[in-house]
């Protein structure tokens, strides 16, 4: 449903340390596999030694991570002589570290990531992402104007706040979960094509600006 949609990147969070997963990594890694281009399946973990992360991504036939936890520049580093051509996306989590670290980490992890990712920290329960509320998008906004790196925005977006986001944090993509999901907590039909609706009119908006 989501490929038919025109969602470009399917997110499975798997071996974390808060939530619960969706489906076994064996399902994961069948879904994964079966994906056809230009749609691509995305590992999210909270996994922070280089050599787990990329035994995972190989078992599941996953070219793009997202790593959320606490990983140390030097496993980064580790990560990309492991597997060169894995994309490597790391979570800047708003609300977890105040501005100025979050600055220091998109200047620190530059060079072995290839993109950021923005997300919401929930103190009540450790939440690092995933958490359906939205955080201070000037922050977000101002680790897209230092970054040279691509800067994906999340954290609470649903179709109704999206085109807003977009055309204040100037992202370069945006990711949602909970918020094109139903009632059952599945995802909405519904909620996916008016979510990618609104989002592709925003980034029109912007590029003519």
């Amino acid at each position: 449903m989501l490929q038919q949609c025109g969602v470009r990147y399917l997110g499975f969070p798997l071996r974390l340390t808060v939530h619960r997963e969706d489906l076994t990594e064996s399902e994961a890694a069948m879904i994964i596999k079966s994906l056809v281009p230009p749609v691509s399946g995305v590992l999210i973990t909270y996994l922070d030694e280089a050599n787990e992360i990329a035994a995972f991504c190989h078992a599941l036939g996953a070219r793009i991570v997202q790593l959320h936890g606490e990983i140390d520049r030097d496993e980064l580093k580790r990560l990309k002589t492991l597997d060169p051509t894995l994309t490597v996306i790391k979570s800047l989590v708003v609300g977890m570290y105040d501005d100025k670290t979050l600055e220091a980490m998109v200047s620190k992890l530059s060079p072995s990531v290839n993109a950021f990712i923005t997300d919401t920290f929930d103190p009540k329960t450790g939440a690092l992402g995933a958490t359906g509320k939205t955080h201070d998008w000037s922050v977000s906004r101002r680790l897209v104007e230092l970054s040279d790196r691509p800067v994906i925005l999340a954290g609470g977006l649903t179709p109704e706040n999206v085109k807003r986001a977009i055309l204040e944090v100037r992202p370069a993509g945006v990711d949602s979960h909970t918020g094109v999901e139903d009632s059952t907590g599945r995802k909405s039909r519904e909620k996916v094509q008016k979510f990618l609706s609104e989002a592709y009119e925003a980034f029109q908006l912007v590029k003519s600006m």
